[in-house]
């Protein structure tokens, strides 16, 4: 394969779940797996979007939708041909599945998919709403069972992970070894050689130099942040910590 031919999309899934069923990270997962499992084919760290909680909101637990990045060099009509098929034989029998692709080159309105994506943090918006504008910006968006109200969330994500400040990264970052309550202290420079993110950052938003030493507990979590995969730390008895859960949620 000639690396000249691989393209970039954005992808992003939401509403395939039910209680006690496999979640749309998962899923989202195992897509991006299928469809960058040739030489060469990549994709990125998987970015949970948190969206409107409200009662006019169908919505498994959190309402969020899940978004990658991919290099391949697959056509659309494939891309969405697998997906689908992965869609269709593991989203749950009560999910509303909905499922967007953007390509990265297509010079598309980016504020208009950014708008989107945060009016959907704070706003009810509707499937006519996502169709309307995944039309006129050339987003290919297809619901996949039930109301197929997943479509809101899957453009919304696309439009929040492009907005580059928000969303968690899906899952624990693996350093390499076991972090155990007392935790374990390692400095940004090997934080970042061992999971591939790309910056620590603190509270505010300040990069924290490759020197910093910083104290690691319990479950180590990324965001997405400034456009890049970072671990986000705030300062706690003289040193730096891993944000937690409370520290988290403005992502």
């Amino acid at each position: 394969m000639n690396n000249k031919q691989l393209k970039s999309w954005l992808i992003c899934i939401d509403d395939t779940d039910d209680i006690g069923t496999k979640g749309t990270g998962e899923i989202a997962q195992e897509i991006a797996e299928i469809l960058s499992g040739d030489e060469h084919e990549s994709c990125s760290f998987i970015t949970r979007h948190q969206l409107y909680v409200h009662p006019d909101i169908p919505y498994t637990s959190h309402n969020s939708a899940m978004c990658f990045y991919l290099e391949t060099n697959k056509s659309l009509a494939m891309i969405e041909q697998l997906a689908i098929a992965h869609l269709l034989e593991e989203s749950a029998p009560a999910s509303d599945p909905g499922l967007a692709i953007l390509a990265c080159d297509s010079g598309f309105d980016r504020e208009a998919l950014i708008h989107f994506g945060l009016e959907a943090k704070g706003q009810v918006k509707t499937k006519q709403d996502a169709y309307d504008l995944a039309m006129r910006l050339g987003v290919s968006l297809s619901e996949h069972g039930g109301t197929g109200q997943g479509v809101i969330g899957a453009l919304a994500g696309i439009g929040l992970r492009l907005y580059g400040q928000d969303g968690r990264v899906k899952g624990q970052i693996d350093l390499g070894q076991e972090l155990y309550e007392e935790g374990v202290e390692l400095t940004v420079e090997e934080v970042l050689t061992r999971s591939g993110l790309d910056i620590v950052v603190d509270l505010s938003g300040q990069q924290l130099k490759s020197t910093e030493v910083i104290h690691l507990t319990k479950k180590v979590k990324a965001v997405y942040c400034q456009h890049q995969f970072a671990l986000l730390v705030y300062r706690h008895e003289g040193r730096w910590c891993n944000a937690l859960k409370r520290q988290l949620k403005e992502y």
